[in-house]
């Protein structure tokens, strides 16, 4: 998805307290919900154990960015110069089974969102507000995008089904859309004739208008009955072939955000809102992950897990609050949906700071305890985290703040800036502590990286073909010559290499994106794919660099002749 919220700076309010930080947890989490003002009880710091010892080992150093030559790789132009992978990375460096693979949804790829007898979701506003465009048109193009993806050489490919598409109304009551069923089936078969395996998310943030008004989004519990309900819907129609399922995409970001989505304006500003959809959110994947289970797991042989968003979290300096900062920031992020599928219930410290967080049921606790085969993590960038602290001696209080710094407290950057989103700092060691870190605090689940990608906003005026004819070769090169992209792409597999190196269970690795879609948040303008697309001509896909270079890596035969 690859839409980042600068995290809040979290704020407590206590009367002055004396604070324990002796011995402070050293950790962080991930991205981060739009600034609010939360309440929080008494702070507590000290004696949360902490099992992670990575934090001491962090390296300060900014990274560095390896441009390569720069050669366009359209037909009739001189083909690409291909650069070796550093450090001896290479594919066997990786299991036999590990999964090399590219990430998509349905809201950002499909169409305008009426094709087909699809239903309205919440967040079709984004496409429509894009002077008519229909997202890549992968309604009508799935066939070209399965082509390059074995092209790519990539054996799998993570999209999502449009909530709306299978149940217009948002329930199977209201009516079943045979028409998306027929879609889906025709193309998970072109995906499984091609040898990709399907890696299929439930909900990608698009949800049934009727839904929203109805249950408020995620802020009614019905929202859980219904959900399970489209998920095993299906289980039911498409799990004989797909054997990986997601339930919730990035929840933090949907539990922050979008569920707000057309909520009356007093609800949206209700300081407890995303603590109660977030609530639902984990009820909702835990009750479909039971269901999938029960019902089918036993003669599908599948699996299922959800997909977090996690920024790696480090301390701005060696003050002991800063590592103190980290760990609680990793607890109201990654902690948030982590502790209660590993140990059923909430991070102690949110228990003790958050005023008014829902609680789980002893028999909720039992439903979402290990309500999971895998865990994906969508991993884009990282950022330093400072403790802050004011007093106010006439108001008897002490204000912490806990705020995300892009610098260290010696100036050091976190990473280099993307060039096509502001809030996006490459650092790849950060997916590698962040990977060590599930490894030791959560017991070494297994892991998939469900999303890692680097964006670009270049300036294109007309076609690929229009440029070409007109010799524009800066825009050509702007286009499809991403050597940034190849550089960031073996840098983050480096790091999932090194992490499996110490132990971490990670069994796959899955680019954000195929091609370039409508980014949330960003429009049409910010690109993330391996493959352009030429919105100037029928959303005609071609190869960028980026997809020559990692079907080389991957050893497509297709690349043969590309890149001699």
């Amino acid at each position: 998805m690859a839409l980042l919220h600068t995290a809040p700076s979290h704020t407590l309010h206590s009367s002055i307290t004396k604070l324990n930080l002796k011995n402070p947890s050293p950790f962080v989490s991930k991205t981060s919900f739009t600034s609010r003002n939360l309440h929080f009880r008494e702070p507590s710091f000290g004696a949360t154990k902490i099992s992670c010892r990575l934090i001491p080992k962090i390296i300060k150093d900014g990274v560095n960015t390896v441009v390569n030559p720069v050669i366009s790789i359209v037909d009739g132009l001189q083909p690409a110069i291909y650069t070796p992978p550093k450090d001896d990375l290479k594919k066997e460096d990786f299991p036999a089974d590990f999964i090399f693979g590219a990430s998509t949804s349905a809201l950002q790829t499909e169409g305008r969102g009426d094709e087909g007898g699809r239903g309205k979701s919440t967040w079709d506003f984004m496409i429509e507000a894009e002077k008519g465009r229909k997202a890549v048109d992968s309604y009508n193009l799935y066939k070209e995008d399965v082509k390059i993806l074995k092209e790519t050489g990539l054996n799998s490919y993570r999209f999502s089904i449009a909530w709306p598409r299978i149940l217009p109304n948002g329930t199977v009551e209201s009516g079943i859309n045979q028409e998306g069923i027929d879609f889906y089936n025709n193309f998970i078969d072109e995906l499984v004739a091609n040898g990709i395996t399907p890696i299929v998310t439930l909900f990608h943030f698009d949800l049934p208008v009727p839904l929203q008004k109805q249950y408020y989004g995620f802020m009614r519990p019905n929202v859980v009955e219904q959900f399970t309900e489209f998920a095993d819907l299906c289980f039911e129609k498409f799990g004989d072939r797909v054997k990986y399922w997601g339930t919730i995409n990035e929840p933090y970001v949907f539990g922050a955000y979008g569920y707000k989505m057309g909520l009356p304006s007093e609800l949206q500003k209700d300081p407890k809102g995303s603590f109660i959809a977030t609530h639902h959110i984990i009820l909702a994947h835990a009750s479909a992950a039971k269901l999938y289970k029960d019902k089918y797991q036993k003669s599908q042989k599948g699996k299922i897990g959800i997909s977090l968003p996690c920024k790696w979290f480090m301390p701005h300096s060696t003050d002991p609050k800063d590592f103190a900062a980290s760990k609680i920031q990793l607890d109201f992020t990654l902690g948030w949906y982590m502790d209660p599928l590993i140990r059923g219930d909430y991070p102690e410290s949110m228990k003790k700071n958050v005023k008014g967080l829902p609680e789980f049921t002893k028999a909720e606790k039992a439903l979402i305890k290990g309500a999971y085969d895998y865990i994906g993590i969508n991993y884009y960038t990282s950022r330093f985290v400072e403790h802050t602290c004011t007093v106010d001696p006439m108001a008897g209080t002490i204000t912490i703040n806990f705020n995300e710094q892009i610098a260290d407290d010696e100036g050091n950057p976190v990473g280099v800036q993307a060039k096509g989103q502001a809030d996006i700092y490459i650092r790849p060691d950060g997916l590698k502590n962040l990977l060590l870190y599930i490894k030791e605090e959560y017991g070494n689940p297994e892991v998939y990286v469900t999303e890692n990608g680097v964006p670009d906003k270049p300036t294109i005026t007309s076609s690929i073909q229009d440029l070409i004819a007109q010799g524009k070769n800066e825009e050509l090169a702007a286009a499809l010559d991403d050597d940034y992209r190849i550089e960031h792409t073996q840098d983050h597999l480096i790091a999932v290499r090194e992490a499996r190196r110490e132990g971490a269970n990670v069994k796959g690795y899955i680019v954000w994106s195929l091609m370039d879609n409508m980014e949330v948040g960003a429009g049409y303008d910010v690109r993330f794919g391996l493959n352009f697309t030429d919105y100037f001509d029928n959303h005609k896909r071609y190869p960028k660099k980026s997809a020559r270079w990692y079907a080389k890596f991957l050893n497509a035969d297709s690349t043969k002749d590309s890149l001699n």
